[in-house]
């Protein structure tokens, strides 16, 4: 049986920040940790949430890292805590509102975050004593503003997801303005963050049409704008669709991912300073070659469908369009130019064999499957 669910409220248009205060007062949050990270602080976009939320008190917790940890989690739960705070406001990119995620379960619940982990059978324990969250996305990438988990480094150096109902925002504030002038290579890389999560969960063999016509409608857009996008900052049309195709492609995870997730995970917990949208674009073409044969995938038509939104002729054209468009966009063009080896495969296949996305692909892989596609994307 497949479950179907959407999702939560969202406030999406240019200016949708100064519904901010109102959003806290909807959900019941009148003294918020605002969490976020130095390079948000530095652009001024943490100063604009502030003054969205002029007259509420408000504590700041401001050092979420590129790949948020366990050990930020527990600086901003100390935080949580001495504000008396009741609730969250994440400001930034994925890294910003996953880091809040984990905040929710921390500051409510007993024990270490892996206890919470979905692959250590965490879900459940996940209650609704969470801290209410608001997300206002800064990059259109992760989509986390309007899903259900996480992904969080925890101390034993695994990068884990986290997934619960009860970790959706209350509320995700998507105000493309505040992705007006983010750096071309920062808007490449959060851009094929999303059109990865519209692929990978297009081709996910679990049926819900709904999310199948999100997916492949995101998809259209992301792949129509992230170009213009990454060329011109100022590109309002390109910032609001490739924005749309972020949140688009969230909000079809529910059917679940797959290998290119399986080994960005696990090469990101290896290598924390690997960005995540960066090793997606760079995986897309492997696992789309490797999904080919699969059943649900060859007989849906699912390849086609997708190339004929990205305005290809052909499903054999989409690997070549993918490296392409990661050329174009100034992305590496493989995982040696960012300094990946073969050295670390071993430790990369382990941990994308036992991540939460390996089930979910629509062909499951085996360990020497997912050494071919390393090979294939070095």
């Amino acid at each position: 049986m497949s479950l179907i669910h959407y999702i939560t409220q969202v406030q999406f248009d240019f200016g949708a920040l100064g519904l901010l205060k109102s959003e806290c007062q909807r959900v019941g949050i009148s003294r918020p940790l605002i969490v976020t990270d130095a390079g948000v602080k530095a652009a001024g976009l943490l100063q604009k949430a502030l003054d969205a939320l002029a007259g509420v008190h408000c504590t700041v917790f401001d050092q979420t890292p590129s790949n948020p940890t366990e050990a930020a989690v527990r600086a901003a739960v100390a935080a949580y805590q001495a504000g008396r705070c009741d609730g969250l406001v994440a400001v930034g990119g994925g890294s910003s509102i996953d880091c809040a995620k984990g905040v929710a379960i921390a500051a409510t619940h007993p024990g270490p975050l892996t206890h919470y982990a979905t692959i250590e059978g965490g879900s459940p324990r996940i209650t609704e004593r969470v801290a209410p969250l608001i997300a206002v996305p800064t990059t259109s990438g992760t989509g986390s503003e309007v899903a259900r988990g996480a992904i969080l480094i925890v101390d034993d150096h695994r990068k884990l997801g986290f997934h619960s109902w009860h970790l959706v925002p209350k509320a995700a504030i998507c105000d493309p303005e505040l992705t007006l002038g983010l750096p071309p290579l920062l808007t490449a890389a959060t851009g094929m963050d999303a059109i990865a999560h519209c692929m990978e969960t297009f081709m996910a063999s679990a049926f819900n049409p709904p999310a199948d016509g999100i997916a492949l409608d995101g998809l259209q857009r992301g792949w129509a704008h992230i170009a213009r996008a990454t060329r011109d900052g100022s590109d309002r049309e390109a910032r609001l669709n490739l924005m749309s195709a972020s949140m688009q492609g969230a909000m079809a995870f529910q059917k679940g991912l797959g290998c290119v997730h399986s080994l960005s995970h696990s090469l990101g917990g290896v290598n924390p300073r690997l960005h995540h949208g960066t090793l997606n674009a760079v995986f897309l073409p492997a696992v789309i070659a490797f999904n080919a044969s699969a059943e649900s995938v060859r007989t849906e038509n699912r390849l086609q469908r997708m190339a004929t939104a990205m305005g290809l002729g052909s499903a054999s054209d989409l690997g070549l369009a993918i490296r392409d468009m990661n050329a174009r966009l100034g992305l590496p063009n493989g995982l040696a130019a960012m300094g990946v080896n073969e050295a670390q495969f071993e430790a990369v296949i382990a941990g994308a064999m036992a991540d939460h996305c390996h089930k979910t692909n629509p062909r499951l892989a085996s360990a020497e499957d997912y050494r071919e596609m390393l090979n294939a994307s070095l």
